[in-house]
Formats: structure tokens, sequence, C-alpha cells
């Protein structure tokens, strides 16, 4: 008697295709998407789960998957005893308990509550449990015994195998094949399971119907999931592979940005259900069917809705941590109002002697105040780093680039490198160079790495590698050639630049046509507030970051350009900018550009603060001065920004600290170069008067806005639906990688092994790591992260951000549901108001 037979008193399991397809893609878009290694940018781990409370979806994880979402409950202890949370935070955090039903505690109670642990002691356990967890609890947690550690461990050398980008030496063989397909046609000749006990593995798979839909309706049938708990189960057996889960969702992420399908995740969820079929058949011991028939009985009674109050130790983890926000809100107020009313600093030159636009990215906020100290008459401006130009950046000998935009746009334009102002003789050297440097490491690794080769390149080279290992060592060297020396010799490097005039590259039209030139480059000075009082030099900058032996250095770049170095957009929008044609539209438009001023196209390295000015040779002569200035001025700033972050870094204040930081950006063994963007805590768009020598430690998202010059609220639109979500994205990163590390992180970056030049493992074996390392968020003693959701602050009246909320349902959601924190500033920075709802701004 099968188990679906024995549960007669649970409703029925799905058996309707079209109730069934509506399961599978609710339970596939709670995963939120991971982007390989190569442009690794932020996401939010929650991003399946906005349309519902952040309280709900800290009991929807308790429920489903036996996870948390918040701290320790210690963790609040040691802020009270700190005074970080005081008793009026405590209050506060009450008063807004309405939101969390159930919770009906006073502070006396919940300090009571808060002096000791949860009952669960460990971690909650899961109301919907999988053939997997049902094996695991019989099992007592030893993960071989209950083969649910195999199982992934196979899942996921299956899909390194499958999505294989270059590092693996032999192909899958069937990877012309849909995934469903090639895993069972891999499977049919894979011993290892029943090896390993598993009974009728490969008859099993056989026997499931060739549709991957098919096939998990047919599972469903076959183990009795009440229909209750079909989302939830399908759900929870993702959730076991989340990573490989979240890779095949970023492929249907890029699938449906460009207007197109992709079933990936479907297909891993088919080769994830069989699995814990094969695993269910296996095992026909009583105790086993016993445990699953109770379990489907459990599942079968789960409410219809996230009821907080049945959880009590959630209720009061949630006043917790809302009370920990409230007390960083509250010092942040009363910082940014204190601020407003200091006695106003000397009036500031109309015309500035420099303007310095930065990515609003919060490493910026430290060297845009340390600019303005070194020159006190500089103008710093916050945008996002790609500048307004969402473009696909070819470089010289490809074919293909990558996306130079935020992950939530399209590449618009292509732009391809060449070498100018240099003959054809010298691009084609530029050209070959490259070619064979490609060709010749490609031959070199393959020699390496090979089954018969590798033996014999250890015994012949490996003591000639002693100098550069000892070099690499000493930090005298890099371990790898940095990915823009892509065989460039010093003779023409001077040369290469983006080519902006439209042609075709294969069946592909690149670069920009005039008129499009004159349109972005209006939308990009209105975006930035940027459209009188220029300065002789204007610089563009965008960032990126300097490590070695980081597989996951691309999430030090610039999310804003796809996880790329920015020095790209800088430079095309400097170009554009500084194009005759350009001046002339926009001068037809209202935005008059003086002659003589001149944008420069640069980026600045966030781990050692050096700023890298590109296309001096193009820049006027008569700028020479200005441009020796800037340049004493950018040195000046990137000392006190060193000297900021060394603190932090762990280097004493002592003499050599520039040489200290630089020398970490070369160090093969540094676990940290630079903290990227941990800490970060708010988003601020107002004018800069409002931050302006106001120190924010680096914890600020800074976007430069001004109501004033924005009748239609267009650029305020566009701030509240592109800048301002992708930094809740990393806000929220940072706050899962800090709360959760082993569910919503990546561990320990020193255990990482690189798989299939997509993603990492923890070890060598186990499922594709999402998040953050550790060693981003914990500096080995504490956090120096803070998991607190991201604070907003738009210097805009209420009624127009209330009419982007309407408009906005994706936004609202983040503001009505509590993942982002929204306030309006306004009196100059002296009143600030919180919203709670359309139409519902209460003040602070």
């Amino acid at each position: 008697m099968t188990a679906a037979l024995q549960l007669t008193s649970t409703p029925p399991a799905v058996t309707d295709r079209e109730a069934l397809e509506t399961a599978i893609r609710s339970a596939c878009r709670k995963i939120a998407p991971l982007w390989p290694l190569k442009h690794f940018v932020a996401v939010n781990p929650f991003l399946g789960f906005t349309g519902q409370s952040f309280a709900a979806t800290c009991a929807t994880f308790r429920r489903v998957a036996g996870v948390d979402m918040l701290m320790p409950r210690a963790f609040y202890r040691e802020a009270m005893a700190a005074g970080i949370i005081d008793d009026e935070a405590l209050e506060a955090a009450l008063a807004a308990a309405p939101a969390l039903p159930g919770s009906a505690m006073d502070l006396a109670s919940l300090k009571a509550a808060s002096a000791v642990d949860p009952q669960w002691r460990t971690k909650p356990s899961a109301v919907v449990s999988t053939v997997a967890e049902v094996l695991d609890t019989l099992a007592q947690g030893d993960r071989q015994t209950s083969l649910v550690g195999f199982m992934i461990d196979e899942i996921s050398k299956w899909c390194a195998g499958y999505f294989d980008e270059g590092q693996a030496i032999w192909p899958m063989p069937v990877r012309a094949q849909g995934r469903y397909a090639a895993w069972r046609a891999t499977a049919q000749f894979d011993r290892n399971p029943e090896m390993m006990g598993i009974r009728g593995f490969r008859r099993l798979i056989v026997g499931l119907p060739a549709d991957p839909v098919e096939a998990i309706g047919h599972v469903v049938a076959q183990l009795g999931i009440p229909q209750r708990a079909v989302e939830d189960y399908l759900h929870r057996a993702l959730f076991d592979i989340g990573g490989w889960a979240a890779y095949a969702r970023y492929l249907g992420w890029n699938a449906e940005l460009g207007g197109g399908t992709d079933d990936t995740l479907v297909e891993l969820l088919a080769i994830r259900i069989a699995w814990g079929y094969t695993l269910f058949e296996a095992r026909q011991d009583a105790a086993f069917r016993q445990a699953w028939t109770q379990a489907m009985v459990h599942a079968a009674a789960l409410p219809q809705d996230e009821r907080l109050g049945d959880d009590p130790e959630l209720a009061v983890d949630l006043v917790l941590q809302q009370a920990y926000e409230i007390a960083f809100q509250r010092r942040m107020i009363t910082r940014l109002k204190e601020h407003a009313g200091r006695p106003q600093a000397e009036a500031l030159p109309v015309r500035r002697p420099v303007q310095a636009a930065f990515c609003i990215d919060v490493r910026s906020e430290v060297f845009r105040r340390a600019l303005e100290t070194a020159c006190p008459q500089a103008e710093t401006v916050g945008f996002a780093g790609f500048f307004g130009f969402p473009i696909e950046y070819v470089p010289i000998g490809h074919q293909r680039g990558g996306a130079q935009c935020p992950v939530l746009l399209k590449p618009s334009f292509i732009v391809c490198e060449q070498v100018g102002e240099a003959s054809e003789e010298e691009e084609t050297e530029v050209l070959g160079l490259r070619l064979m440097r490609r060709r010749a490491a490609k031959a070199w690794k393959s020699f390496k790495l090979s089954a018969v080769s590798s033996f014999s390149y250890v015994e012949t080279a490996g003591l000639l590698f002693a100098p550069k290992i000892l070099s690499d060592s000493l930090g005298l060297t890099r371990t790898v050639a940095h990915p823009s020396a892509d065989g460039l010799n010093a003779k023409v490097v001077r040369h290469v630049k983006p080519r902006l005039e439209p042609r075709m590259v294969g069946s592909r039209a690149t670069g920009f046509e005039p008129w499009q030139r004159v349109a972005m480059a209006e939308a990009v000075l209105k975006a930035m507030s940027m459209t009188e009082n220029f300065a002789r030099l204007v610089m563009l900058t965008g960032h990126g970051s300097t490590t070695v032996n980081n597989p996951h250095a691309s999430g030090l770049d610039c999310g804003a350009c796809g996880g790329h170095t920015g020095e790209a957009n800088a430079r095309v929008a400097a170009a554009i900018l500084n194009d005759p044609y350009v001046r002339e539209g926009l001068q037809a438009k209202g935005i008059l550009v003086p002659e003589d001023t001149w944008f420069l196209g640069a980026l600045h390295d966030t781990t050692t603060d050096k700023v890298t000015i590109y296309d001096e040779a193009s820049i006027p002569t008569t700028h020479a001065r200005d441009l020796t200035r800037l340049k004493t001025w950018l040195d000046t700033a990137a000392s006190l920004a060193r000297m900021e972050r060394a603190a932090l870094l762990g280097l004493s204040e002592q003499d050599g600290i520039d040489d200290k930081v630089i020398a970490r950006s070369r160090d093969w063994s540094q676990v940290r170069p630079e903290w990227g963007l941990a800490g970060n805590a708010a988003f601020i768009a107002a004018p800069r008067e409002r931050t302006r020598e106001l120190d924010l430690s680096g914890r600020a998202f800074l976007h430069t806005y001004d109501e004033s010059e924005d009748a239609s609220h267009a650029v305020l639109e566009l701030i509240m639906t592109a800048p301002m979500v992708v930094a809740s994205w990393i806000n929220l990163q940072y706050y899962g990688s800090t709360v959760n590390n082993p569910a919503f992180g990546s561990g320990n970056k020193t255990l990482h092994n690189v798989v299939g030049q997509l993603g990492v493992l923890e070890g060598n074996a186990g499922d594709l790591k999402v998040g953050l390392p550790l060693q981003s968020v914990h500096d080995g003693r504490r956090f120096v992260h803070e998991p607190l959701r991201l604070n907003v602050f738009i210097e805009a009246s209420v009624s127009a951000m209330d009419a982007v909320l309407a408009k906005h349902g994706s936004v609202r959601d983040l503001v009505d549901h509590g993942w982002v924190h929204l306030h309006a500033i306004s009196g100059k920075g002296r009143d600030i108001l919180r919203c709670h709802g359309v139409g519902d701004w209460r003040a602070c």
C-alpha cells in the first residue's frame, strides 16, 4: 500500500495540470537569482517574497525551511546591555506590535523573554517536510546515513558538469539536450545511488514521465502531498539545492529581460523531486512510512496565512529587531536634523574649480568627503555608476562583451573598444597580441590540467614557478594578470578608447546615432541635477576594485555596471558630453555647457582609493594647470580616505598606511582587501548641502537630487524605481549574509572552490553557495555589518512620492511590507517624516 492510499484523512494531492503549474511557478518565483562569478552582483535573497511583509516572510522561512531570518537572541541582549537598544526603542517597537499578530507584550515581559534563548535552542523545525528531511530526522542529523548529503552532492556534481562555462577539460556529452532530459540520460548509467543503498534508482528514473512538469505531478501524487502543501513542498525541495536553483533562476531572469522564457529552474526542480522520489521508494520500513504519514498529516493542517501569533518566539525576536532598527533610525534622524541646523558655512563660488560625479556606492561617500576636504571649493555629485548609459562594452578582439548596466536593465547600445590615433598596423598588432595570449593561455591550461600531461607538467615546470610564488607572496607581483591587460603593450595602451560611431559587429548594430547622444546627454545631466554652473573640469568617476585570488572579485566592482568596473561607462559618457554636436543639441534644449568645460572619464579604485583619469591626451592644453591641480587634490583625498579606512581594516595609524593599504590589494592571502559595502544602512537622495561635511562613515548611498529642477518628478520616479531598488538589493544581501550566513551567504571563503567558473562550493562538495562570504561581514571577533533594513531619505514632497508608490506596485511593496523604511526630508533638512503607507506620513 502506498503512502498516498494510507493518507485517507488528508486532502487529495494535486492532479490538475493547471493547478500544478501554478504551484510550480509560485515556488520557482520564490528563488532569488544568482549571477555567475564573472559579473557577480548583489541580489536581494528575499526577492520572491516582497509581496508579503518582512515579518510574514520570517514566518514562512521558519515554517517551510526551518531557517531563521533574524539574529540570535543573544545579539539583541548584547545590544541592550551596550545601550544600543534602550527602553525608548523597545517601547516604540512594542507600539508597532499590532503589525505582529498575537503580540501582546509589555516592556517587562519583552525584557524577560529576551533574557532566555528560544525553546528550539538551535533552529526552528520546518512544518513542511520533504522526503530528505524526514530521512534526516530519522538518522538524527547524520547526513550520510540519511543519504540527504549524498543526494545534494550528486545533484550539485551533475549541475557543475552540465552548466560548466569552460573550467572542465571534458565537457558533458549530453549538454545539447534539455536539463531534465540530459539528467535522465546520464542517470540510466549511474550506479552510485544504488551502491549507496538507493535500490532501483535507475529503474525508477527511467519510469518517470519525460515531461518535467508531468514528472513533478507524478511524484507529488505518489507521495500524497496534500494540496494545501504542494507549493510549500516544492519550495522546500528547491531550498535544498538553493544555490543551483538560484543560478537556474538567473538564466530565467536573463531570458525574461530579453523578452524570452527559460525553463531551467522547472527542469532542475523535476530533477530534485525525482531524487526525493527514489529516496522515498527505497525506504519501505515501517519507521519511515509512519514518519512520512505523520509529516503529511501535519502539512495538511497548515494555516492559510502566516499566523505569527502561533509562534511567540518569533514575535519576541521581531520586536527586538524592530527596536534595534528604531534605535538606529533615531540616531540617524537626529544627526541629519542637527546637521541641518548648523551655522551656514562660507558661501561656495558659483563656478567651482572642479565637479566630480561618483557612483552612489557607500564607498564613494568616504572619498567624496575626503576630496571636499582636500579642495573645499569642489562640488561632488552622486549618481548611479553607469552614468545613465546602459551599454554592452566589447573589448578589442571580442565579438561579445558584458552588460555595463544594472541587472534590472537590458543594454541599449553596444560600444566597441578600438585603438584610437594609431595606425592600422598598430591596431592589427593589438588584436594579434590578444588572440595569441588567449590561445597560449588556453593551450597552457589544457596542458596543466589534462589527465596525462598534468603529471609531466609538475615534474618539469614546478620548480620554475618558485620565483613567481615568492614574488607573489611578497606582494611584488600579481598572482593573476589584471583583466584590462589583455595583450596590450605599452606602445599602444594609451590609444585604447571606446568606439562610439554606429557600425556593425557581425549582425549587431553598435554605437550611438547623433540624436541618441543628445537625448542621453540631456537625460544624464538632468538626472544628476547638473544643468548649469559647469566647472572647467567635470570628472565622471566610475569605480572598481583591485584584488587577487578572490572568486567574488566582481562583487567588489560596480553593481550599477553589472558587476564590472565602471571606467567604460564613464569614458563613454565623457566622450559624448565633449562632442560638439551634443553641446549644440543641449543648448537647444536649454542646457548651456561652456566651451571651456571638459568632461573626464575616471575610475576610483575602492581598495586603494587611487583615481585614474583616462584619455588625458585628448584634454585641451588650456586645461593643463587645472588637471595638475586636480591630480594633487585627488592624491591628498586618497591619503585621507586610506587613513579613514585603515582603522576598520585593522591597520595601525602609523607611517606607511598608504603602502599597507595598497599592499593588501596585491596580497593573495588577504581574505578582505577591503570591506566592500559592509555597514550600508541608508540611502539619501537630496542636494549635497544636506550631507556635506557630515561624516556618514561610508554607510550611506548618496544620490544627488534637487526637486526644484524636477518639475515633472520624472527624476524622482527614476530614483525610486531604480537606484533605490538596487540599493535595497545590496542592503538585503548584506542583511541575509549576516543574520544567517549558512542559508543566505557563502560561508568561509578560505574553503571556497570555484566550480564551472560559475560560483563556489564551500569545501569539495555540497550545493553552490549564494550571497557573501562570512569574511565580508565579520572580522573574526564581531559583525562589522549591522543587520539593518535600508533607511531611505528623499528630499521631495510626500505627494510626489505617493504618486510614485501608487504607480509602481513593486516599489510600494518594499515600503508597505517593511523591506525598506522610507522617509521624506523637508524644511531644508529640519523636518523628517516617515512613510507608513501611501498618504500616511508621520513626523519623526
